[in-house]
Formats: C-alpha cells, structure tokens, sequence
C-alpha cells in the first residue's frame, strides 16, 4: 500500500490551512491561528464521544489530526451543544493569556477545513454523528466552488 498522500505532503497541507485560517480570522501569525483552530477543535471534541471524535479525526489532514486529538481526556462525559456565540465564547477561553480568538472562529475554521480535504468524506462523518456537529461544521457560501479542496 502506497503511503497516505496525507502524510506525504502534511507540511503543505497545513501551510494551505493554516494560510486560510489567517486571512480568514485576519491574524498576523501561524502562532495566534493554531490557538485559535485549536480552541475550536476542543470545543467540538467536548461534545463528541471518543469513537465519533476517532471517526471526525480519521477524515482529517494529518496535522489537523494530531492537534484534534492531542491532550484529548475522553473519559470525560461530552457536553451538550449550545448555540455559535456561546461555544465561541468558550473557544475564546483556551489559554486565555495566549489567545486572540475572534468571533468569526468556527466558522473560519470550518470554511478552512473543508477546503482542506474531501468534503464528501467530512458530511458522511457529521452526518453519523448527528445535526448539531452538521451544524458546528456547516459554512455559508453564495458560491460553492469557494471550498474547493485546496491541495489536492
């Protein structure tokens, strides 16, 4: 079996994601958008049980991967969805000396992801875990071809 083209290319995978995650959050370093998208994962991963979070990160580019599963306790009980502004709230309070998380963070995050992988493997996985990650994930586009998987 070939080598996953995920690992192959992890480093200009991320640099596209994380190029995307900048502009669209309009941060100034690799160090405030990997807070950032990071404070997102853990919110989402809050709310999933360990084998629905092993099934969204299995979908994921490699880096993405390592830093939504990394320092994961999934021996906590996963809580509840609430609505956008109050899981970004939360997401704004990871590391909250270290993080200039803005508003728009999950779904600048969500829109930088999909065009990150493929998205039909992405829904499948939501689809599984139910509305509310379908909704976490969801972005609104007036054109489709914007999330175009990026590298490929």
């Amino acid at each position: 079996m070939p080598m996953p083209w995920t690992y192959r290319h992890a480093s200009r995978e991320f640099r596209a994601f994380l190029d995307d995650v900048k502009e669209l959050m309009s941060l100034e370093s690799d160090n405030m958008a990997y807070t950032a998208v990071d404070a997102v994962f853990q919110v989402f991963r809050r709310r999933l049980t360990a084998q629905q979070g092993l099934d969204f990160a299995s979908v994921l580019p490699s880096i993405p991967r390592a830093i939504f599963v990394k320092d994961w306790i999934v021996e906590n009980p996963p809580t509840p969805f609430t609505d956008r502004t109050t899981m970004t709230a939360e997401a704004k309070k990871v590391r909250v000396h270290h993080n200039l998380t803005p508003d728009n963070a999950i779904e600048a995050t969500a829109w930088a992801l999909r065009r990150s992988l493929d998205q039909r493997d992405l829904d499948r996985v939501l689809e599984r875990i139910g509305p509310d990650a379908q909704s976490f994930w969801h972005v609104e586009v007036t054109n489709p071809d914007e999330l175009a998987q990026r590298i490929v």
